[in-house]
C-alpha cells in the first residue's frame, strides 16, 4: 500500500500503520474531477497513488502547486488544524488517491504518541519542502515579494 512508500509515515509502528491502513479509502478519480474545493470543510487527508492533481490558491487561482509523485500528500488543512481547505484540488489525469478522515486520523495519532511525533515531524518538512518549492518558483519567475507573517502585508503596499 501506498502510505508504506510515503516518508510522512515513515518509521511509525506497525500497530499506528495497520489502524491506518483499515481507515484508509482507496478511490479513483477521472481527469477534471475535483476533489475538494477552496473553503469547504476540511475533512480528508489525501495521498496521492498515482497520476495528477493540481491545488490553486485564490479566486483565480493565482498560486498553484502540482502533486505528481507517488506517496505525494495533500489536504494538509484537514491536519493542521483548519477547518477549511486552503485551496481546490482538480485532477489533471486519471488519478488515484488513499484518503483517510481527519477524526480518525486524529484518533489514531492520539492513540500512539510516539508516532504521532514522527507523523508531525515528516509533515512539518513535507510543508517546508512545498514552501521552498514555491520560493523557488517565484524567484525564476522575479514575482517574489515581501510579505510579513504577522500582517500579511506585502512588502510596498502602503496602508492609507
Amino acid at each position: 500500500m501506498i502510505i508504506q512508500r510515503a516518508k510522512l509515515f515513515s518509521d511509525m509502528s506497525v500497530e499506528a500503520i495497520n489502524e491506518i491502513k483499515s481507515s484508509i479509502v482507496e478511490e479513483s478519480h477521472d481527469r477534471g474531477a475535483i476533489l475538494f474545493k477552496q473553503d469547504e470543510p476540511a475533512d480528508y487527508f489525501f495521498t496521492l497513488m498515482e497520476g495528477r492533481v493540481e491545488l490553486a490558491i485564490g479566486k483565480q487561482g493565482e498560486i498553484d502547486y502540482t502533486v505528481s509523485q507517488p506517496g505525494e500528500i495533500f489536504g494538509l488543512s484537514s491536519v493542521v488544524d483548519r477547518e477549511c481547505y486552503t485551496a481546490d484540488a482538480k485532477c489533471t489525469e486519471p488519478t488515484k488517491v488513499a484518503k483517510i478522515q481527519k477524526d480518525k486520523l486524529d484518533q489514531i495519532l492520539e492513540k500512539y504518541p510516539r508516532d504521532a511525533t514522527l507523523f508531525y515531524k515528516h509533515l512539518s518538512s513535507a510543508i517546508m519542502k512545498r514552501l521552498l518549492d514555491n520560493y523557488q518558483s517565484f524567484l525564476s519567475q522575479g514575482s517574489l515579494q515581501g510579505v510579513s507573517y504577522g500582517t500579511g502585508q506585502v512588502a510596498g503596499d502602503s496602508e492609507e
